[in-house]
């Protein structure tokens, strides 16, 4: 088997294909969590904090010269990611467990009998009558 039908193989086996399509809705859902986040989430947090960010710590290890910007160590990027991190982690979780409650609620409701079984039933009944 040659190189090119191996490749054939493996880029059409449903698993690629499957993870393809979801790293594309992951990445737009991404998109969809982070305006969530920045949007909707942390405002009233910001308020609540008294517009806390973090993102303008930092250390001066060199301080500019002329031309020559200051190189800083940015350490309140990296907390304010971590913060940031922790509020979509935990807003996803939210949502996630509300889909799995849900997903329990459709699960615990009883199935329809099948169609043939209720006909069957009501034949059954209506023999019962003529006797």
């Amino acid at each position: 088997m040659g190189m090119m039908q191996e490749f054939k193989e493996f880029a059409v086996k449903g698993n690629v294909v499957d993870m393809a399509v979801g790293i594309i809705i992951g990445g737009a859902f991404g998109k969809i969590v982070s305006s969530f986040v920045k949007d909707v989430i942390m405002p009233p947090i910001g308020m609540i904090l008294g517009g806390v960010d973090f993102s303008n710590l930092a250390i001066t290890l060199k301080e500019a010269a002329g031309e020559t910007p200051a190189v800083l160590l940015s350490y309140g990027k990296f907390i304010q990611s971590v913060v940031d991190f922790t509020i979509i982690a935990f807003a996803i979780f939210i949502a996630v467990k509300a889909i799995n409650n849900m997903k329990k609620k459709e699960e615990a409701k009883p199935a329809d009998p099948p169609k043939q079984e209720v006909l069957l039933e009501e034949i059954r009944d209506l023999l019962k009558e003529q006797k």
